[in-house]
């Protein structure tokens, strides 16, 4: 099985003496083993310090350098510069974390002593093992959706991922998407990033095929994320299939070649289904001008919008966001056991709570759905039925909301799911709104992100009962 950590691309380290459970590593005390590879190996980690239980387990990421030629070190100590100082400046939910880094002592290891040490977020698998396990129907459109959030949020700060690719999509025991290992991403110097000639082949887009080696390395741009992104729309939906024919990783990088140089057809698997295939067709436009249009922000548009058209067949995940031109609301999609139903109150009103109702106004970030004549369906918002499940759905009643409407709250909830709005700023808090008479609900969640008022008012009951 693919472990969820990718752990280089086969050159340098192999058969790196391990580290035995049980053994102290810096503040960390290594638990098992997840992953080997070329560069890095990576064990599961617990706090060794009793005051530090409640952080939890982590993920070590271990980059030896011991043993290596000088040219080799310094690729290592260069892709570990690169996790830190995207780790630093441009964090992000629907990015792994990196909690901390420092250079290991380890004596009685002489294969790892002065080896760098990566401590990361710990996640319960990769894509590709879903992949390989089988992805439901359900699943794969949320599962896009939270990569372009991710490639949105980096693009945004100026970085390129370079590396995009299932085993570098890992998810959250609950079921979060976040993007990892940026050993090969670069920040953008204009339009520009340099990485070393090192990559994935299955997911270099044909201008990388044949792009010279200057003495920055090679020159990488956003639309080669997008282009890997659409070979991964294809993996989702084709069981893991690649849509370039070859036994190999070589043959396929050949056909991609015949493609970009427009002697061969682009041919995606039937079971990829028409939107997703239109979607993945741009994402593999054969070049970077054609591709250029096609960013992380307008694809999650073109999801919401899709998704809003077509309903669930589409198997995209129902989380509304904005127009392109704005960074994306977005739920830290929370997958729960046994979720929280309605509660007696909803169905029968805030009567019985007691409580006096306040007003609070919808807030769009988005400029250009801040004009109230304009009710355009993009520019509306969801209401959430449940704010302790996923906001995807299912959870999202029918009656839509514009910037500037007054909606009344009866109570208000503080520990719900953390929602982001397009300022990266998180939210639990969620107010309960009415809906008016004759709705299908007759009250629904609207995230605090969504107004600028924040009424007191008292807490929501917890009563969970079929609906």
């Amino acid at each position: 099985m693919t472990p969820p950590y990718d752990t280089g691309d086969g050159a340098g380290h192999e058969g790196t003496e391990p580290i035995p459970p049980g053994h102290r590593v810096g503040d960390w005390v290594v638990t098992e083993l997840i992953g080997a590879g070329g560069w890095s190996t990576v064990y599961a980690a617990r706090p060794a310090r009793a005051d530090r239980r409640d952080l939890g387990e982590v993920a070590l990421k271990i980059m030896p350098t011991a043993g290596l030629a000088p040219r080799q070190a310094r690729r290592i100590v260069e892709s570990a510069r690169r996790e830190v100082e995207l780790g630093r400046r441009a964090g992000h939910p629907r990015l792994i974390g990196l909690k901390e880094s420092f250079v290991l002592s380890a004596p009685d290891l002489p294969a790892v002593d002065g080896a760098i040490v990566l401590v990361m977020e710990r996640a319960a698998g990769s894509l590709r093992e879903l992949l390989d396990a089988g992805v439901s129907g359900a699943d794969r459109g949320r599962l896009i959706a939270g990569i372009c959030e991710g490639l949105a949020h980096l693009h945004r700060s100026g970085w390129v991922h370079a590396d995009l690719k299932p085993e570098n999509v890992l998810l959250g025991a609950d079921g979060s998407v976040k993007l990892s290992d940026f050993g090969l991403a670069t920040e953008l110097t204009g339009t520009h990033g340099f990485v070393p000639p090192l990559g994935t082949l299955d997911y270099l887009p044909p201008e990388r095929w044949r792009a010279p080696l200057g003495e920055l390395g090679v020159q990488v741009r956003p639309s080669a994320d997008i282009w890997a992104l659409g070979v991964v729309i294809h993996e989702v939906f084709a069981s893991g299939a690649s849509p370039f024919p070859g036994a190999t990783p070589v043959a396929r990088g050949a056909a991609v070649q015949e493609y970009g140089e427009g002697r061969a057809p682009l041919r995606m698997d039937l079971a990829v289904p028409p939107f997703w295939r239109a979607l993945a067709a741009d994402c593999l436009a054969p070049t970077h001008a054609e591709r250029a249009p096609h960013t992380a922000e307008t694809l999650l548009a073109r999801i919401a919008a899709g998704e809003a058209a077509r309903g669930p067949a589409t198997g995209v995940a129902r989380v509304r966001r904005p127009r392109a031109r704005a960074a994306v609301l977005a739920a830290v999609l929370c997958a729960t056991a046994g979720a929280t139903l309605w509660s007696d109150a909803v169905r029968e009103g805030s009567a019985a709570l007691g409580a006096t109702p306040r007003a609070v106004r919808v807030f769009n970030a988005e400029r250009g759905c801040q004009d109230r004549a304009d009710r355009d369906p993009q520019c509306s918002l969801g209401l959430a039925i449940d704010p302790l499940r996923p906001y995807v759905a299912g959870n999202v009643v029918p009656t839509r909301v514009w910037h500037g409407d007054l909606l009344t709250a009866d109570c208000r909830l503080p520990d719900g799911l953390p929602v982001i709005d397009e300022e990266d700023l998180t939210s639990t808090l969620w107010f309960r709104v009415r809906l008016p008479r004759g709705s299908a609900y007759p009250a629904a969640w609207l995230p605090a992100v969504r107004t600028k008022d924040r009424p007191q008012l008292p807490g929501c009951p917890h009563r969970p009962v079929p609906r």
